[in-house]
């Protein structure tokens, strides 16, 4: 017998971030309880874990979790309620008036021993060798919960229960002989990832969780199952017996590897980052990260530039220290025409290294900055804000009744936001439609096909899809930046504009119906410091200066064949093979820097270790730079450079704060001064399947993890002909 947990018939209606028991969550009346002769007033419908917590008393618990259904099978959290004949599973029960609950009585405490005496019996002795040693829920719970004493004799002639490893990728380890069958790990799947790869087989003490047929968890959030483990059944393969929770140096800073912006914590030991963990923003990641966020650490070590290098009159890079690599550059730049030269800056790059490039730039009378991301700069262009952020706000997902993405995958793009998505669709009922290729997301949805007309057709309400939109209450269009890119891009923004205006509702002036989606952490950024997007015409070009432009926009055959290349970045990736001076700089877990999210948000890394070798911050590189070549900048301290950052837009200091953006009818009529036309290309996303979600980025490209997870896909794809 195979079960899976499906979300129809286990998920419960929720408001806000607490589960409810039934509807009468409608009713405003507070419920009277007393935990331990502790009075409590709750809402309707709350549960009698939740009451206990209300009342500052911990109730232990293995299968429970706030953001998953209940499921009511581990019992470690059974309390005595008065009037009731037995204990009582508290995840499960829901409150009534003048119940009294007690969390210390002799049942309550004899209920709970007997239970972890039960999961102890058959749990193997592994806490040495375990990975989740120090930070593990049964340790604890059995040290708080549990009896003093072991009544387990081992029987002779089948000793303790064992139970076959599973191999679920090259992510997540298995020891399912330490599994408690909480089944937490199903739960997620269905119901947060979106994946039923997981579940369960056998009954009672034949029960096993697993994935039936052996194959891979093919998800891109497969590795929050490891925190969400509450024992060492599911670790981190990458991290398997390499450190010890109590070694570990923690460090919070954000994940820049997507244009979310995840909340992420850093462990390090001796200089060297060891694992990542994620950290709560309810705004942005809630408490999930991506795969590529969470493995992709061991490519900070491989492939790094530590020294800066000159070509020497063979045309051969060889070391040189930072005088001769800087004087170089100098030398160089005192030779060119100042609007002859130009640089393009990349995905990862932070907001300080790009407001000191500007500056150094127009210091030398260039404005010829440039990002790798397109974007369209027609009608209102970058002049208003509204027009390239995701004004909704990642959060703001969960209370539209309508989504509209255009030209996005937002699965592989920004696994974040998807896993909002589904989590509105299932609780909330959102309706999803899709222009674009058809792809899987983990939720349904209406495909509209695939043409440009489409769109043309909703923004005239010409589209049979015109009518949803004008009945929605809270509608929202997510425009992927993949498809502005296009030579219509203009076109696009301008039509998906037209349609946000249109069923906007005066009523409503908060809502913000456009939204653009994009895929590198440093785009808002570089739009919000004044840099151009996409890369201009470098056929002229004497010097570039390529800053952490890795994505291969920019070639050698495009530039003429005495151009100077400068490349800054901190590893050697497609940008570093077409330098004549290399600069190496730090990676984001090596400096403090500021980084613009997809919405709009500041927000910054903190140094976790130091750069490799002679690498140095990339800011204070530009500004070594600009000393050489006789143009100082006027700072040389982090809060000086913040200071000329809130010079040119305060939003770019205000941490943690979303600015909200406005004069979205005012972009629209300047949308609609443009003459463009749409094209007849049909909309295509370049993220279509998991494999190519894993490699994106200089980093990732050089983690070795990364590369397996590859492999393993086209693998598992192979075998199971899916």
């Amino acid at each position: 017998m195979y079960v899976r947990f499906s979300h129809a018939s286990i998920l419960l209606p929720r408001t806000g971030r607490h589960r409810i028991y039934s509807t009468a969550a409608a009713n405003d009346k507070k419920i009277e309880v007393f935990v331990d002769n502790i009075r409590v007033l709750v809402d309707p419908g709350t549960t009698v874990l939740q009451a206990c917590a209300a009342a500052g008393v911990q109730i232990p618990r293995f299968c429970y979790h706030d953001r998953l259904s209940v499921a009511g099978n581990c019992r470690m959290c059974l309390v005595e309620i008065e009037k009731n004949p037995k204990p009582q599973a508290s995840c499960a029960m829901p409150v009534m008036n003048g119940m009294r609950v007690k969390t210390d009585s002799k049942v309550t405490k004899k209920a709970q021993e007997g239970v972890m005496e039960f999961l102890l019996v058959n749990h193997p002795l592994d806490c040495p060798i375990c990975d989740q040693g120090g930070e593990c829920d049964l340790q604890d719970q059995s040290m708080a919960f549990g009896s003093d004493r072991s009544r387990f004799t081992d029987i002779a002639f089948s000793g303790k229960r064992a139970v076959e490893d599973k191999n679920i990728g090259p992510l997540v380890k298995t020891i399912m002989t330490r599994c408690i069958h909480c089944t937490r790990c199903i739960r997620f799947g269905s119901e947060i990832a979106g994946v039923d790869d997981l579940g369960t087989t056998g009954r009672g003490a034949d029960m096993q969780v697993g994935t039936y047929i052996e194959k891979m968890f093919r998800s891109e959030l497969s590795g929050n199952v490891i925190d969400l483990c509450p024992v060492g059944a599911l670790t981190s393969k990458p991290y398997a017996f390499t450190a010890r929770p109590w070694e570990l140096r923690k460090t919070e800073s954000i994940d820049v590897l997507d244009a979310i912006g995840s909340n992420i914590i850093i462990n390090t030991r001796c200089d060297e980052v060891m694992r990542i963990l994620p950290r709560l923003n309810e705004d942005i990641n809630e408490e999930w990260i991506a795969d590529k966020t969470r493995f992709a650490y061991d490519g900070l070590k491989r492939q790094r530039l530590t020294v800066p290098m000159v070509k020497d009159s063979r045309g051969q890079l060889r070391q040189a220290v930072w005088e001769e690599a800087l004087m170089a550059v100098a030398s160089k730049i005192a030779q060119c025409q100042s609007d002859k030269i130009a640089a393009v800056v990349g995905g990862l790059v932070d907001v300080e290294s790009l407001v000191a490039l500007k500056d150094m730039l127009n210091r030398f009378g260039s404005d010829n900055l440039y990002t790798e991301e397109s974007f369209p700069t027609e009608g209102a262009g970058l002049d208003l804000r509204s027009n390239y952020l995701f004004n909704s706000s990642i959060s703001g997902v969960e209370n539209a009744d309508l989504l509209l993405l255009v030209g996005t995958n937002p699965r592989f793009e920004a696994p974040l936001v998807n896993a909002r998505i589904r989590k509105s669709f299932i609780h909330n009922d959102l309706k999803v439609a899709l222009i674009g290729p058809k792809v899987d997301l983990t939720y349904e949805y209406q495909h509209l096909g695939d043409s440009t007309k489409v769109l043309d057709e909703i923004a005239t309400g010409r589209h049979p899809f015109s009518k949803e939109f004008a009945n929605a209450k809270r509608p929202i269009i997510v425009v992927g930046s993949t498809s502005l890119q296009r030579p219509d891009s203009v076109a696009i923004l301008s039509s998906a504009s037209t349609i946000a205006c249109s069923v906007a509702k005066p009523a409503q002036a908060d809502w913000k119906v456009l939204n653009v989606l994009h895929r590198v952490a440093s785009q808002v950024g570089a739009l919000d410091a004044g840099y151009k997007p996409g890369v201009g015409n470098l056929r002229n070009a004497q010097l570039i200066y390529l800053l952490g432009a890795d994505a291969g926009v920019v070639t050698r055959e495009q530039l003429p064949s005495d151009c100077f290349v400068v490349y800054q970045g901190h590893h050697g990736d497609k940008g570093a093979y077409m330098a004549d001076v290399i600069l190496p700089g730090a990676a984001y877990t090596e400096k403090t820097a500021t980084y613009i999210n997809t919405e709009g948000r500041a927000q910054q890394t903190l140094r976790a270790i130091t750069p490799p070798g002679m690498a140095r911050e990339d800011w204070k590189i530009i500004r070594a730079l600009s000393e050489v070549a006789g143009k100082t900048l006027p700072y040389e301290e982090l809060w000086e450079l913040r200071q000329r950052m809130y010079d040119i837009s305060p939003t770019l200091v205000r941490y943690g704060e979303l600015e909200p953006a406005n004069f979205f009818t005012l972009a629209q009529k300047l949308m609609k001064s443009t003459k463009t036309r749409l094209s007849s290309e049909p909309l295509d996303v370049e993220l279509k399947e998991l494999q190519q979600y894993y490699m994106t980025d200089s980093i990732s490209r050089s983690s070795q993890t990364m590369a397996k997870c590859v492999a393993a896909v086209k693998a598992d794809k192979a075998k199971n002909k899916y």
